[in-house]
């Protein structure tokens, strides 16, 4: 299988580089794409750019040029408090928006003529071995073009998603556009920080030189599963 793997910022793909070998490079819509492998599993990563926007364009250029049996958005994500603490992993069993809203017939977080939320494909994966890890958790993200740094913030993603684990700017995009190319999708998120608390900007400093490389190890884990 071919996995397309979306990151939004370049330290996260710099890491996933890292992980990769045999790598080879293609320029679309201005956006470079990388090809390669981790260990036996042949993969096409990518950096959209924060947010919706991004994350749409680079996912649907993704699908439409390297036809990825199933595409993984990974990075980084805000916790909610709601279980999963820094330098935890959320893999996304759902995906939704938390700031859309389309009027009356439609639920708070649901695009008009899509799902409430987007399931996201862990029967693809062995979800099980990886949720005997501690330091993973499995459950909803919230997405929207908001980056969900106060108190007053985080209250108005959990009164519109009050399920959420942990809260993102790019995946629920990458999910819409997956879900119109029937494309599964599999968002895998660690905690960067969690918005509201006392020294939020603070954890988000500190993370990127206290996460090691095992970070990322749980991408590594299902792939090789």
């Amino acid at each position: 299988m071919k996995y397309g793997i979306i990151v939004a910022m370049q330290v996260e793909l710099d890491m996933l580089l890292r992980e990769m070998t045999g790598v080879g490079h293609a320029t679309l819509n201005g956006t470079e794409y990388h090809t390669g492998r981790i260990g036996d599993t042949e993969v096409v990563a990518m950096q959209c750019g924060i947010g919706k926007v991004n994350a749409a364009v680079g996912a649907l250029t993704l699908i439409e040029n390297f036809h990825p049996d199933a595409v993984i958005n990974t990075g980084i994500a805000g916790g909610t408090g709601g279980g999963a603490g820094v330098l935890d992993v959320v893999i996304g069993r759902e995906v939704a928006y938390h700031d859309v809203w389309c009027g009356p017939g439609n639920a708070p977080g649901q695009v008009q003529g899509h799902p409430e939320r987007y399931e996201g494909a862990t029967a693809l994966f062995d979800i099980r071995s990886l949720c005997a890890d501690p330091n993973v958790k499995i459950g909803l993200i919230a997405s929207g073009d908001k980056f969900v740094s106060t108190p007053g913030d985080l209250e108005a993603v959990l009164r519109v998603q009050p399920e959420a684990v942990a809260v993102d700017m790019e995946s629920g995009a990458i999910a819409q556009v997956c879900h119109l190319r029937n494309v599964p999708f599999l968002a895998i998120r660690v905690v960067s920080d969690t918005p509201g608390v006392e020294n939020h900007l603070q954890q988000y400093g500190d993370f990127w030189s206290l996460a090691p490389k095992s970070t990322f190890g749980v991408l590594r884990r299902l792939l090789s599963a």
